[in-house]
């Protein structure tokens, strides 16, 4: 675990592998009826985010750690699925270009406000927007120019990138270069329950 200074940190579940292929599958079929100015997620960095914490004191990892672990052991696998485009905060104003989440969404919820409450109580600020569960295909850096995306909407609007079972909570570090974000593994904390 870190030792000093800060990290950028937040706290997610991974889609497996297969599910990540369908959905830079579904990324390629889309970006060829969508110009403009955005930035996509390449797939290996796209995560189903619970708590963002943005810098955190890296000695603080370990009370994060302690939280999240005491949530997930409680915690039973949630089956989840990739489907359904949308936009953040809406078409009028796009900003971010999801893939929604169906299955166990009701239960994925709950667990997010219990990881969350226990964080406030160690300290840590809760998230003051509603818990909307997505994953992010793409950043639209500005909405001018921008041409397909309603299209894209209603014609792919029900895609899905596949069912999966996720069994537990893992918290990362972000690095931000030039060349994208870099993510690496601080823990990983499976679901006991």
């Amino acid at each position: 675990m870190p030792e000093g200074g800060t990290i950028r940190a937040f706290l997610a579940l991974d889609p497996p592998p297969e599910v990540l292929r369908k959905i830079a599958d579904i990324q390629t079929a889309i970006r060829k009826n969508i110009q403009g100015a955005l930035s996509w997620v390449r797939s290996e960095g796209i995560h189903l985010t619970l708590k963002f914490f943005g810098d955190i004191a890296a000695k603080d990892v370990s009370a994060v750690s302690e939280v999240v672990a005491g949530q997930a052991a409680g915690a039973r696998p949630l089956n989840l699925e990739a489907k359904g485009l949308g936009v953040f905060p809406d078409t009028r104003r796009p900003r971010v270009l999801w893939l929604g989440i169906g299955g166990e969404v009701e239960r994925l919820i709950a667990l997010q406000q219990a990881v969350d409450r226990g964080l406030e109580a160690s300290g840590f600020p809760r998230e003051e927007r509603p818990f909307r569960a997505h994953l992010t295909l793409a950043r639209i850096r500005s909405p001018q120019g921008l041409s397909g995306l309603d299209g894209v909407l209603t014609a792919k609007g029900s895609e899905s990138a596949g069912k999966f079972t996720a069994a537990g909570l893992t918290l990362f570090k972000s690095e931000l270069t030039p060349k994208g974000a870099i993510y690496t593994e601080l823990g990983y904390f499976p679901f006991q329950g």
